[in-house]
């Protein structure tokens, strides 16, 4: 593990780790909309409160954070620059999109992951739970922050609150005098907004994975095959960091980041590796010891349901699940490219020995079919 600069623990953010703001977009006063908590998790991602607290702020290539409303609460129509990416992790969301919201719906519940087309207006609305939870992915460091509607400024203006031009917030019902109109962003045009993207409903059902279409590959990674190493990779957004060449992600346009699901049995192990970029861990079921670098530098956390965990780029970790129940959850892996994984000498040995190699492109083949040099 590079330098000794961090131990296991601290790249563990847990539920209770986490620290909402209720004031993070413009919206958050307009009623109908005034119940949003909002969390930052990796990186501030498009918040427009300096007051957003972020667990862990350092650049990985994109953000994550998190929507929590009760049940028939909204988040207003806006548009982004960069990638879009909503995980439902609990309850039942209602999606829409279009210049006004009426171009078409979809229902996303527990476990589906549904991509945004950028530079399209989009808003959804919390039709499930009070407890309904959301865990968003924005492509990049830097986004370019949120575009509203002019319909959302306007209604925003009426309750005190102004869009800088670097799309921060001013709150004039806390006592700070409003901008001057050079220094607030300007409404999109008709003619801006009638120039956006208008995604037929079929093409957005495409971009639609629901939990229970995965397709889960059961030889995804080298250690696959071997005893106690039994895995399983369903591939969501862009190639990931699968090695089975069989497996073909639902949704491969560039989004900045690829995400995948994992399935790792109780007892077994996903280990020793180490890739260049970043990668994120978001647990759903079961306990998942994550180790971070090797032999007498190693160190460990043990991450839980709701709990994330960042891996640094180019360090050794391994991936055990210590529960009763299978381990559940999400690998996000940072840029568009497939990153070539370095195994442990020890794993491609015991591979090797059980007939299994990996061939020039990355991907598991048989042995005797590999090249000698």
């Amino acid at each position: 593990m590079p330098n000794n600069r961090f131990t296991a623990s601290d790249r563990l953010i847990r539920l209770e780790d986490l620290v909402p703001c209720t004031l993070a977009f413009i919206d958050c006063k307009i009623p109908g909309s005034d119940r949003k908590v909002n969390y930052s998790i990796i990186g501030a991602g498009v918040t427009q409160s300096r007051e957003q607290f972020v667990n862990l702020a350092e650049p990985h290539g994109f953000a994550l954070g998190v929507a929590a409303m009760p049940n028939g609460v909204t988040n207003n129509l806006h548009m982004h620059y960069t990638a879009e990416v909503f995980m439902i992790y609990r309850g039942e969301w209602l999606f829409r999109w279009g210049p006004e919201g009426n171009d078409g719906e979809i229902t996303g519940r527990e476990g589906d992951v549904l991509s945004m087309p950028t530079w399209m207006f989009r808003g959804f609305t919390n039709v499930g739970p009070d407890d309904s939870w959301i865990f968003t992915l924005l492509g990049r460091d830097n986004s370019g922050g949120v575009v509203w509607h002019p319909s959302i400024l306007e209604l925003a203006a009426d309750q005190g609150l102004y869009l800088t031009r670097d799309n921060m917030m001013v709150d004039t019902a806390e006592g700070k005098a409003k901008p001057a109109d050079a220094g607030l962003i300007q409404p999109l045009s008709p003619a801006d907004i009638a120039a956006m993207r208008r995604p037929t409903p079929s093409e957005m059902a495409r971009r639609v994975v629901r939990f229970e279409d995965l397709a889960w590959s059961d030889a995804p990674l080298l250690d696959s095959g071997l005893a106690g190493h039994a895995s399983f990779v369903a591939p969501v957004i862009g190639a990931g960091m699968t090695e089975d060449r069989n497996a073909v992600a639902p949704i491969s346009d560039p989004h900045g980041f690829m995400l995948e699901y994992v399935r790792l049995p109780a007892g077994n192990i996903i280990g020793t590796y180490r890739i260049a970029p970043k990668q994120v861990l978001i647990v759903r079921q079961g306990k998942l010891e994550i180790q971070l670098g090797d032999g007498a530098d190693a160190t460990s956390a043990v991450a839980e349901p709701w709990s994330t965990f960042s891996v640094p780029a180019n360090t050794w970790r391994t991936f055990r699940s210590v529960g009763d129940e299978e381990a559940l959850f999400t690998l996000t892996t940072a840029g568009d490219a497939r990153p070539d994984i370095e195994w442990s000498p020890d794993i491609v040995a015991a591979a090797m020995a059980a007939g299994v190699g990996l061939d020039p492109n990355g991907y598991i083949a048989p042995a005797h079919l590999l090249p000698t040099a």
